[in-house]
C-alpha cells in the first residue's frame, strides 16, 4: 500500500522560481560514473524522478538520447517545462516515483536528486526495476546542507533552518508530510531485494556563492517556503536578522562553494 504523498507534493508548490535559482546544478563527473556503471556511453533513456524544476534533468541534455524528468508538482513542472524551451531531447509529465507511466525496461539510468527521501520506497524500488533494463543503473543523490564555504556562514545557516522547522512543526505546518531518513537509503535499497548490486560514493563539484544566495538557498528549503505560504511574513521568521548577518559574513563578492553529495546507487 502506497504511503499518501499528498503533503509531501504541496511542500513543493510556490518557490519553484527560487529553488531554481539558488540550488546547485548536479557534479558533472556523476554522470560519467553512472554511465559507465550501465556500460553505455550514450543512453538511450535517463528518467529523473521528482526532477522538480529540471535542474537534474537538463544537466543530461548532451549525453543522452532523451530524458524524461517525472514530477507530480504542477507549480515545479511549469518551471521546469519553462527552462526547457529548445532542448528537443527533454521532457517532462506528471507522475510520481512509484506511477511513472512509462514503459516496461524503458531506460538505462534513472535518477533521483534531493527527492528520494520524499518518496515511498518499496513501491518506488519496484517502479524502478520495472522501468530500468536489466543492468540498469539507479542512483539516488542528496547534497549536503549547507555546502562547505565558511564556517560561521554555516551555522548560521543550521540554525535559520532548524528554527524554521521548529515553527512550523508547533503551528503544525507540516502534518501529513512523510519524509524518510536520507541515511537509511542504502540499507532500504539493500533490503528490497530489486537491486544486483547496491554501493555508496561521493562525489563533489563548486560554484560560487555569496550572502545572497546563502539567502535563496535557505528559502529555497520547503520548510521555511511552507511557513511564507502559510502566511508567516519574512520577519516573524528572522529572514532580516539572517540576511544581515549573512551580508557580514559573506558580502556581494562570489566565492567557492563546495558541495559535496552523497549517492547511493543500485544495479538491476
Amino acid at each position: 500500500m502506497t504511503t499518501n504523498l499528498v503533503a509531501n507534493v504541496e511542500r513543493f508548490n510556490g518557490f519553484a522560481d527560487t529553488y531554481d535559482k539558488y540550488r546547485p546544478q548536479p557534479p558533472a563527473i556523476l554522470l560519467d560514473i553512472l554511465t559507465q556503471l550501465a556500460q553505455v556511453e550514450r543512453p538511450r533513456l535517463v528518467v529523473d524522478l521528482g526532477s522538480g524544476t529540471g535542474l537534474s534533468t537538463r544537466v543530461w541534455v548532451d549525453r543522452a538520447e532523451q530524458i524524461i524528468g517525472v514530477e507530480p508538482s504542477d507549480d515545479m513542472r511549469r518551471q521546469s517545462k519553462a527552462r526547457a524551451t529548445g532542448l528537443a531531447n527533454v521532457r517532462f509529465q506528471r507522475g510520481y516515483s512509484h506511477e511513472t507511466g512509462l514503459p516496461d525496461a524503458c531506460a538505462e539510468i534513472a535518477t533521483a536528486s534531493q527527492s528520494l527521501h520524499w518518496m515511498d520506497p518499496p513501491t518506488t524500488f519496484t517502479e524502478i526495476a520495472r522501468i530500468l533494463r536489466p543492468g540498469g543503473v539507479f542512483a539516488a543523490y542528496d547534497a549536503d546542507w549547507p555546502p562547505t564555504l565558511n564556517w560561521k556562514a554555516e551555522k548560521l545557516y543550521d540554525e535559520f533552518d532548524t528554527r524554521a522547522e521548529e515553527i512550523g512543526a508547533a503551528r503544525g505546518f507540516y502534518r501529513g508530510v512523510k519524509q524518510w531518513n536520507k541515511s537509511e537509503h542504502l540499507a532500504r535499497m539493500q533490503a528490497s531485494d530489486k537491486f544486483r548490486f547496491v554501493k555508496e560514493l561521493v562525489v563533489h563539484h563548486i560554484e560560487l556563492g555569496n550572502a545572497e544566495r546563502l539567502v535563496g538557498l535557505a528559502l529555497s528549503q520547503g520548510g521555511v517556503a511552507t511557513l511564507l505560504k502559510r502566511g508567516m511574513t519574512e520577519a516573524e521568521i528572522g529572514v532580516p536578522e539572517f540576511r544581515a548577518r549573512a551580508q557580514e559574513l559573506l558580502g556581494d563578492a562570489p566565492s567557492p562553494w563546495y558541495f559535496s553529495y552523497r549517492v547511493r546507487v543500485g544495479i538491476i
